[in-house]
């Protein structure tokens, strides 16, 4: 399985060498097509480095067993260094695991209110900010799209962007149906209510992956509703664009510049339309949105947030962490590493 890292080593070191020069440099979208594999490569050489310096190492200390004054001290460190070279070649097996293509790119997240009214809502809020506040624990951008509020301050519908390498990777385990369980506000009795959320996280499609034509699209401009100040309310600064071909409507309207309300309106469009492109073309994938989704049934949960037991409990890897204001301030760190984990633990064992 190893041989495979000499084939890697050999072709980041021939990107080292290509993206020095001037004719390289010259063509841009060559340019970043290499500095992308390249970045992409070094991950894995820099393990595959570590690894072969690790086995001189555990070398030199073999034949130091057969000095009788060095024997102790090189049992010891050979100890040490077989336990780590265990390590370090699971690590190496995971990082010849197939990689998602889609893992350094951004996402574009959409969060919907679903079984149980009002308060469906209110929490698809406090969701909103918690993937906010964990793309700013991680160093990622959010970029609103499009929200549609409700009177008490939840929300209906909301589309946003987080920008930033890897963030996909980081936000793509947060698709599917998220419930909740505690005493809505709105509820005058005191008793505990169960509702739902969908989240659905797209890969966010670069605009050389997919042309669209000007002439399949409508665009409508009008008017921005809801919380907005002096020029977001009183202009003509909201988009909504309509893909004819395929009936794919997406809206913004929570920027101020009605130029950048159809660029990003034109980038979530994108990305619906690159993944139905995938689905047409992959029969396993063509549900995928929906399964991301659901229909909003309480029983279709990924993750339950019971704030009477002050409790989160991941439902695909029974996971429970009693930690559930920090993790609805968007510290989700340590639910998101055991979903990867698991998932990387699923591909080596289908690997055997």
């Amino acid at each position: 399985m190893f041989d495979k890292f000499h084939l890697i080593q050999e072709r980041w070191d021939e990107l080292s060498a290509a993206i020095v020069e001037p004719e390289v440099i010259a063509d841009t979208s060559r340019y970043q097509a290499y500095l992308k594999e390249h970045a992409a490569l070094e991950p894995q050489v820099q393990a595959w480095q570590q690894y072969q310096t690790l086995l001189k190492h555990e070398a030199q200390a073999r034949e130091m067993l057969a000095d009788p004054d060095l024997c102790d001290m090189a049992q010891e460190e050979l100890s040490d260094l077989l336990a780590r070279k265990a390590d370090m070649e699971q690590a190496l097996r995971i990082l010849l695991l197939p990689r998602d293509p889609n893992d350094d790119h951004n996402v574009v997240i959409e969060v919907r209110g679903g079984a149980g009214g009002e308060e469906s809502c209110l929490f698809a809020a406090e969701l909103v900010r918690m993937y906010a506040r964990y793309a700013e624990r991680c160093g990622f951008r959010v970029e609103p799209v499009y929200t549609q509020s409700t009177e008490l301050g939840g929300i209906k519908e909301a589309c946003f962007s987080i920008i930033g390498s890897g963030a996909f990777a980081r936000m793509k385990y947060e698709s599917g149906v998220h419930r909740v369980q505690r005493i809505p506000v709105t509820d005058a009795n005191g008793k505990r209510q169960t509702s739902t959320c969908t989240v659905a996280v797209l890969p966010e499609a670069e605009e050389v992956e997919l042309v669209i034509d000007p002439k399949d699209l409508r665009v409508d401009v009008y008017r921005s509703t809801g919380h907005g100040g002096q020029c977001v309310n009183t202009t003509d600064s909201a988009v909504r664009i309509t893909h004819l071909p395929t009936g794919t409507v997406v809206t913004c309207q929570d920027q101020k510049s009605q130029l950048k309300n159809r660029d990003r309106a034109m980038q979530v469009l994108r990305s619906r339309l690159l993944e139905r492109m995938r689905s047409d073309a992959d029969a396993s994938y063509a549900e995928n949105r929906r399964i991301q989704v659901g229909t909003g049934d309480r029983s279709e949960r990924i993750r339950t947030y019971n704030f009477h037991e002050g409790r989160v409990t991941d439902h695909r890897i029974g996971l429970t962490l009693y930690a559930i204001n920090s993790i609805m301030d968007g510290d989700l760190d340590e639910i998101i590493d055991a979903l990867r984990t698991e998932e990387q633990a699923a591909k080596l064992r289908s690997l055997i």
